[in-house]
């Protein structure tokens, strides 16, 4: 079997991938930080809470269902729960499982964030690319398989507070 190398040109757009993402999110958290709220993971997994039938998750479906990478879940939720925006409840069947359930300060909270997250959104991305331009981009990373861990990715009404 042969080994193939990447190209320079795919080195390359891997290198500028990395790169914008990690930048772009410490933007977004800086933002986020500025208007006084807590880390982006907070409103990702209230967000997933809040899209959740019933409002609650297993830890680990909160995990697999949150758009960012989130390696110590169970920290986050303690911040969450100690801040009263989620609690644990006991799962009724098993009596061994926790779900985790936002709770209605939870989903204030999220509806309040969205505001600066959609404008931090905007500020480093939106202004950046056309409308044309980010379809452009999102079918490109469609193609690396960005779609390929969850259903579809989530729109923008999705990532809005539900109202």
């Amino acid at each position: 079997m042969t080994k193939r190398k990447p190209s320079n040109e795919v080195t390359e757009a891997w290198m500028r991938l990395a790169r914008i993402q990690s930048r772009v999110l410490d933007a977004v958290e800086q933002d986020l930080k500025k208007a006084g709220f807590p880390p982006l993971a907070w409103y990702d997994a209230l967000l997933e809470l809040s899209r959740a039938p019933a409002g609650e998750l297993r830890p680990v479906e909160l995990e697999k269902q949150m758009l960012l990478p989130q390696y110590s879940t169970s920290r986050l939720i303690d911040r969450l729960v100690d801040d009263g925006l989620a609690v644990r409840r006991e799962c009724k069947k098993d009596k061994r499982g926790l779900f985790v359930e936002i709770t209605e300060a939870g989903r204030e909270l999220q509806k309040k964030m969205w505001n600066s997250y959609a404008a931090a959104i905007e500020r480093h991305v939106g202004s950046k690319l056309s409308d044309a331009d980010a379809l452009k981009l999102c079918g490109l990373l469609d193609r690396l398989g960005c779609t390929c861990n969850s259903a579809a990715p989530p729109t923008q009404k999705e990532v809005a507070p539900l109202r």
